[in-house]
């Protein structure tokens, strides 16, 4: 029995992973920093350093990585937020909740300034996404910081106010990155 085609096979996707994983950078960047309208695919594969086909091979629109790179962003931002299901604490939750988009800030900056571009232009191609995954994940997180507040764990706050607070604060580091810098004598916000 030979074990060739199931090499071969495994080396194709982890060539499609990686080659997926560098357009997918750099679109985060480029469309961050010129937008949907002004984001070119030759622009894409020239920051990812692929051909222009491998863009349009993997992603059969522009709209179709757009959308790709707006749902990862936020999906990683929601996966941040892992850490409600961690801990009965509210304290060690929204400490590790802030500890992980902080980080996000600083990992991707440029994501988080693609989303706000993205709200800040009307929101066109997330606004489904936004209303339906992300709505439902902040209901949930609501519903947890309510119940902390009935058990006494936390001071009655208004939660979706925390929760806006939560990420204007954490995505600010990232949106107004250059600023920080500024403020920080020209250098870039660190993990310390």
């Amino acid at each position: 029995m030979s074990t060739k085609p199931a090499v071969n096979g495994a080396h194709k996707a982890a060539i499609r992973q990686e080659n997926e994983e560098q357009i997918l950078a750099a679109a985060e960047r480029v469309f961050a920093d010129f937008g949907f309208k002004g984001a070119t695919t030759a622009r894409i594969a020239e920051t990812a350093n692929v051909p222009k086909a491998n863009v349009h091979y993997y992603f059969s629109t522009k709209e179709a990585l757009y959308r790709r790179i707006m749902e990862d962003v936020c999906d990683h931002w929601l996966e941040a937020a892992m850490t409600f299901d961690n801990s009965a604490d509210p304290a060690l939750i929204l400490r590790g909740y802030i500890e992980a988009k902080m980080d996000l800030s600083r990992l991707r900056p440029y994501g988080s300034r693609l989303w706000a571009h993205e709200i800040i232009r009307g929101a066109k191609f997330s606004s489904e996404y936004i209303s339906t995954t992300v709505k439902s994940w902040l209901d949930s997180r609501v519903v947890a910081i309510r119940g902390w507040i009935a058990e006494g764990k936390m001071d009655d706050i208004e939660p979706y106010t925390l929760m806006y607070m939560i990420f204007a604060t954490t995505q600010h580091y990232a949106d107004f990155g250059r600023q920080i810098e500024i403020f920080n004598n020209d250098k870039p916000l660190t993990d310390a």
